[in-house]
């Protein structure tokens, strides 16, 4: 049976039995894709179809914990489920069922994959699972509201969490689950802490201490537990243990769970400390949705419907985003052990000490073959380190243009995620055009050949590649400068693929660097090539004035950040006293076009902006007219001159940062 066919059956199967329930209550909370794929119609594939068949049809369950093996070698697939301890039978086996559906399709030929409902865990893995502590990948929910009396509760969670932990280690071969709870002490007020720890039940008792410790001590001493803040509920979920803590009794019935949640703040985050390599979906959800039936099932038909067609195109045509047989071959070749990177950056000595990036610091080393290369290398504790790594190796592997920066393999060995890129001598934008000495190495004309290049590597991102990416994080910092100080944009950890047709997306979350980021990405999470735009607008606008978005100052001014002395400016008619002193006005046709460019590229309002290939055709064309700007985004209107005429549209919204 197909992958598709079999996909759309378990699918139905799960309609078709269960029409009165809410597919939300199974929905993931968090899934996380592995690093490694198989090859399409492999023996792999056929051994992991084999492993999840058996896990989704499976009507014995016992304990809700279940494993299952197929295969060996290379080619050997382990896999497990396992349901909250206190959790029926029948709904166990539904989420076990919609759990295998759901991943299949978040993390198509994916080695290693692991999801988590309110109901159930899924793993599985091309190396050892059972009988093995798997604390890796991890997951972390918090409530971030804080509690009053940080020493009562410390001590009870203390006391509380470490007679769970024993006692769920001390549960047989079928079920390792300890729930309980404890009055808070030293507390004026009548409160109670409840608590739940569960580990797989073919751990020992000493490897069930062992997660549940492992789980402790790095989450709850810098996530949840500090000695200023302790949250008022927290859960770490990893595949061979688990633990949970809140002020309300959560465990029981399922439906007191599901049907009753207490009021959570809306201040509620959710993090990934520590997780392993390659996130492709991340779902958290502080509370689950509550679907009338009818609803739901209507949903879940269109769903099925919608998962189907996917799937039976992906037959006949190639995913953007995922690779094939020969891509796979090509993203294998790029591997660089970490030995030899660690040969050549001198064990990443402070000699070759480069910078820091984003997630990490950046090595210059030098291969056997003499070439030379920069490597970022990734923090192991960084809560968002694994996604950039991912991110930036499936892009730039795709991409090739003279103003990006050339990736030429990765590492992921020893606990460690390693970028290697091509070297780029001159270092970074930031590095000469903030710097008052090295900004005299950057007269107008290379200033212009600077903006020119970034402008026409936006382009190639937004419209000409076979990708349609944003970058998400464009700034001095992320533009790196060759020997002719040609401009390579960079760090693409943060950036987001569209489709083709696609022109906006909502954020799950917030990326990037405040200062560069549009009003829409800012206040309602909105993204973009619009995003980009406005970034470079404020670039076009620092390379200009040398001087920072975050830092602007000139002397003998008022104190007003660059966008709205830019456009106080301007509507003045007195542009040129933005500019840097030390560029000559022999260039200043040039240079107010830019300042004039720049300021369409900040409009507030994203409809106004205009695309990169409009910019791109105004800096190489000096005859083509240009808009009159209205006014930009984060302006302050405190500051707008008593005297000002406008010279366009000047809404009278304005917004601070």
């Amino acid at each position: 049976m197909e992958l598709p066919t079999l996909l759309c059956l378990v699918l139905s199967l799960i309609l078709i039995s269960y029409p009165s329930k809410t597919s939300a209550q199974f929905q993931f909370l968090h899934s996380k894709c592995g690093n490694i794929t198989y090859t399409p119609n492999s023996t792999y594939q056929s051994n992991l179809k084999t492993v999840l068949n058996s896990l989704s049809s499976n009507t014995h369950i016992t304990h809700g914990y279940y494993n299952f093996t197929a295969g060996q070698n290379l080619d050997k697939v382990e896999a497990m489920v396992l349901c909250r301890g206190d959790v029926p039978e029948n709904t166990c086996q539904l989420c076990i069922r919609n759990s295998v559906a759901t991943l299949l399709v978040l993390c198509p030929n994916e080695k290693q994959a692991f999801g988590y409902t309110e109901n159930c865990i899924i793993f599985f893995s091309n190396n050892s699972t059972f009988h093995t502590v798997r604390d890796r990948p991890v997951w972390a929910l918090w409530n971030n509201e804080n509690v009053s009396n940080i020493t009562g509760i410390n001590n009870t969670l203390t006391s509380l969490m470490g007679t769970l932990q024993n006692q769920a280690s001390l549960g047989n071969s079928e079920l390792k689950y300890a729930a309980g709870k404890s009055d808070l002490t030293s507390t004026s007020t009548n409160q109670t802490l409840y608590g739940l720890v569960q580990c797989t039940p073919d751990l020992s008792r000493h490897d069930c201490v062992k997660c549940v410790q492992n789980l402790t001590f790095s989450m709850f001493p810098k996530y949840f537990v500090t000695p200023t803040f302790i949250a008022a509920g927290a859960r770490v979920i990893a595949p061979s243990c688990n633990l949970r803590y809140e002020m309300y009794s959560f465990y029981g019935s399922v439906s007191d769970v599901a049907l009753l949640p207490p009021p959570v703040p809306a201040s509620n985050r959710s993090a990934t400390p520590q997780v392993e390599i390659n996130q492709k979906s991340h779902r958290s959800h502080s509370t689950i949705a509550i679907v009338i039936p009818i609803i739901g099932s209507l949903v879940l038909i269109i769903s099925i419907a919608s998962i189907c067609i996917l799937l039976r195109r992906k037959k006949h045509k190639k995913s953007a985003t995922n690779l094939n047989k020969e891509e796979t071959e090509n993203f294998n070749s790029l591997q660089y052990s970490f030995d030899a990177i660690k040969v050549a950056t001198n064990d990443f000595s402070n000699d070759n000490y480069l910078g820091e990036g984003a997630f990490g610091a950046v090595y210059k080393g030098k291969l056997r073959d003499e070439q030379e290369i920069a490597v970022k290398r990734l923090e192991r504790n960084s809560v968002h380190g694994d996604v950039q790594f991912k991110n930036e190796i499936l892009i730039l592997t795709k991409l090739q243009h003279r103003n990006l920066v050339r990736l030429l393999g990765f590492c992921f060995e020893k606990e460690e995620m390693l970028l290697i890129y091509e070297f780029v001598i001159n270092k970074s934008l930031d590095s000469f055009l903030f710097d008052p000495i090295q900004s005299s190495s950057m007269p107008w004309e290379t200033r212009y050949r600077v903006i020119n290049g970034i402008a026409r590597g936006l382009l190639y991102l937004h419209e000409d590649s076979r990708l349609r990416i944003v970058h998400r994080d464009l700034k001095a910092g992320n533009v790196l400068l060759d020997t002719d100080f040609n401009p390579k944009i960079a760090d693409f950890g943060m950036a987001k693929l569209f489709n083709i047709d696609q022109t906006q997306a909502v954020a799950s979350r917030m990326v990037g660097t405040f200062g560069y980021m549009a009003p829409e990405y800012v206040l309602h999470g909105h993204v973009s090539r619009k995003s980009d735009v406005f970034s470079f607008g404020i670039l076009i606008l620092e390379i200009v004035s040398g001087q920072r978005i975050s830092s602007f100052k000139i002397i003998g001014e008022k104190p007003e950040n660059l966008l709205t002395f830019a456009w106080n400016k301007w509507l003045e008619g007195k542009a040129w006293n933005i500019v840097d002193p030390t560029l000559p006005s022999a260039f200043s046709t040039e240079i107010l076009r830019c300042i004039h460019i720049g300021l369409l590229c900040v409009q507030h309002n994203m409809a106004d902006r205009p695309t990169m290939s409009s910019v791109e055709l105004m800096l190489s064309s000096s005859s083509l007219s240009l808009q009159v700007p209205s006014q930009p985004a984060f302006f302050t209107r405190s500051h707008t001159p008593s005297n000002a005429t406008s010279q366009g549209n000047t809404s009278n919204q304005s917004s601070s940062r």
